[in-house]
């Protein structure tokens, strides 16, 4: 694991070279600044909700690279004084499908800060969102001598199509897609990362329901008290050292966690996974994705009678989906 670590480290650095500054404001950042990292491709109809959620939730810095946008993302970021943003035209999928650029970005600025690292269509929450500043589990964290913090991906959908109700930048999704399922979930040890593995959810019983262990994972590991020696193993599945994905108590106990709900199936997702699918730039070949593009010929609803509305982190935590663990 200490080869595979340091391949990684490599491998990052190197592909730092395909990186070229669009907008460089990281002279802004001070030491106890919170730091988020995220890759995007022509998402510019999600960015402002996007930033205005998480610099509420007490986001100081944001890094962005940008993989050859041409919706005017690129532009849009560059306007934002607390954003950092890379372009690349490189390769997605060489690149470990976004790993390693930003990898060599937390290699470089995140050490020594807290790092959230998500997608645009992924907005975290953890116990006690709604009254305590991310700064607030940060420093839980800190004292409680925690490197890292896990949260689970939570597929919400619309009721209905996905695309009876047209999605409007700036829009909070959750309006439309506030629907999940509360359970069909199965979990399982991975004995080599030592992170647990998590699939289920919506996805697997409408997109897989022949195949339920290809489908997604949803297991995550976001938020991480950032050093220069660590690295994402898989996507944010997994880290290196690997003592950073025991997060999660094995004696009986349960850690705090957190939840990351996932947005993506809105009216916009028909078209961007048709782009993806073209594109062929994700894990095992786009299998997900030629999955996604051959049952959204038929119209799916992912709304079925077991579905739950969400209401907070409460309810999340009464379900057994996150915990606050000894956090009080």
């Amino acid at each position: 694991m200490r080869i595979k670590r340091k391949r990684y480290r490599i491998r990052a650095k190197r592909k730092a070279f395909e990186l070229r500054p669009a907008s460089d404001r990281t002279e802004k950042i001070r030491s106890t600044d919170l730091l988020l990292f995220c890759t995007a491709r022509n998402e510019k109809i999600r960015l402002p909700y996007f930033l205005d959620y998480y610099r509420r939730l007490g986001i100081n810095h944001f890094f962005f690279v940008d993989n050859g946008s041409d919706d005017g993302s690129v532009e849009y970021l560059k306007n934002q004084s607390d954003v950092s943003v890379w372009s690349t035209t490189a390769s997605y999928k060489k690149s470990r499908f976004g790993v390693d650029w930003l990898n060599s970005l937390q290699m470089r600025y995140g050490h020594g800060h807290w790092c959230l690292t998500v997608d645009t269509d992924e907005f975290f929450i953890y116990p006690f969102c709604d009254t305590r500043p991310l700064r607030g589990l940060t420093d839980w964290l800190d004292a409680s001598s925690i490197k890292s913090f896990s949260a689970m991906l939570l597929d919400m959908y619309p009721k209905g199509r996905l695309d009876q109700q047209p999605y409007q930048e700036g829009q909070d999704p959750l309006e439309i897609a506030h629907w999940f399922d509360s359970g069909n979930y199965t979990i399982k040890r991975n004995p080599r990362f030592w992170n647990l593995w998590i699939q289920g959810g919506p996805r697997a019983r409408v997109f897989f329901p022949d195949a339920p262990k290809s489908a997604p994972a949803l297991n995550k590991i976001p938020l991480v008290k950032w050093d220069r020696r660590y690295v994402y193993a898989s996507s944010t599945h997994s880290l290196l050292p690997r003592g950073l994905n025991l997060a999660y108590d094995e004696w009986g106990g349960e850690k705090a966690s957190g939840i990351l709900l996932h947005t993506k199936f809105l009216d916009t997702f028909g078209a961007k996974a048709a782009e993806e699918l073209a594109r062929g730039q994700h894990f095992a070949n786009s299998i997900e994705y030629k999955t996604y593009a051959e049952q959204m010929k038929n119209n799916p609803q992912l709304w079925c009678k077991w579905s739950e509305k969400y209401i907070n982190w409460r309810q999340l935590e009464i379900l057994g989906l996150m915990s606050k663990g000894n956090w009080a």
